[in-house]
């Protein structure tokens, strides 16, 4: 495993940023890199390289970040805990993010002074556009089997068959216009309070790739709250992966597996009550989440 780690690496930041990556196209982590760097002297950047090469090192030196080349393909969990156990005790927040992510730099103090404004949080997503202004959808409620095995097998033939089911699953029938608490928000960008972290602990690595987000959101829900904020946006270069490769089907499939065998297939109490307790929330948590922000 390869370090490098800046000189003033002891300094305590507001804000610790990780970014996990494997063969990304330079010009797109520089994208990436260049936002991050807007945040001077109080966010730092860690790159989890599980790339087999060190090409992106050059990239992300030139952005003053800290450079971990693991060698090998970790996964997306494994990847981000390398950068959280090393920093954990370092920031207020940590900024789990995709090296496709693009944004104004005034994105990340504006969840940043969010999150201060509500002590209650413990981790925010803004919303997520696609690169042609498209929204993307990524609030949903905690999954049961049937909501993964329609989604990923039927297809567009889910919302035909099942369009109350999709509806409410990927919260397609509510206002999300508003702030509100969702209990499984995309690990694509997850602004997230370290104290939180160090209580329920990090990404669960038995996921290689797929549902560590989903696990991570749930265990994070528990002890607080995890709240979609439509008034600050990214945009997202987002591609489904295991709708196109039949490796990363497999891997989605082992993650599905694990999830249920972790949380419970058909019965599995907690999943309900968190998804209750978000439709009770719009009317009351919300509201005063809108009022005082």
């Amino acid at each position: 495993m390869h370090v490098r780690l800046p000189t003033h690496n002891s300094k305590q930041y507001e804000v610790i940023a990780s970014v996990v990556t494997h063969e990304t196209p330079p010009q797109q982590l520089q994208l990436l890199l260049a936002s991050l760097s807007e945040c001077v002297g109080w966010l730092q950047t860690i790159v989890v390289d599980n790339s087999p090469s060190l090409e992106l090192r050059a990239t992300v030196e030139e952005h003053d970040a800290i450079y971990i080349s693991v060698g090998k393909n970790l996964g997306f969990g494994a990847g981000h805990n390398i950068a959280l156990k090393t920093t954990l005790d370092s920031a207020k927040y940590h900024l789990v993010i995709n090296p496709d992510i693009a944004f104004k730099p005034a994105v990340i103090e504006s969840l940043y002074q969010f999150m201060e404004n509500h002590s209650d949080l413990g981790l925010v997503m803004p919303r997520i556009f696609y690169p042609d202004g498209t929204e993307q959808r990524l609030c949903k409620l905690l999954p049961s089997p049937f909501d993964l095995f329609m989604r990923r097998f039927l297809g567009s033939w889910s919302n035909t068959l099942f369009k109350n089911h999709c509806n409410r699953y990927e919260l397609t029938d509510l206002d999300m216009g508003v702030i509100r608490q969702v209990p499984s928000l995309s690990g694509c960008f997850m602004f997230i309070r370290t104290s939180v972290l160090r209580e329920v602990g990090l990404f669960d690595e038995r996921y290689f790739m797929y549902l560590e987000d989903v696990d991570l959101c749930r265990r994070i829900g528990r002890v607080s709250q995890t709240v979609f904020n439509p008034h600050v946006s990214v945009v997202h270069g987002y591609a489904k992966g295991s709708y196109q490769s039949t490796k990363l089907l497999k891997h989605h499939i082992v993650s599905a597996v694990k999830y249920f065998s972790k949380w419970g297939w058909f019965h599995d109490p907690e999943r309900d009550q968190l998804n209750r307790r978000t439709a009770v929330m719009e009317s009351s948590t919300v509201i005063s989440l809108t009022e005082t922000d």
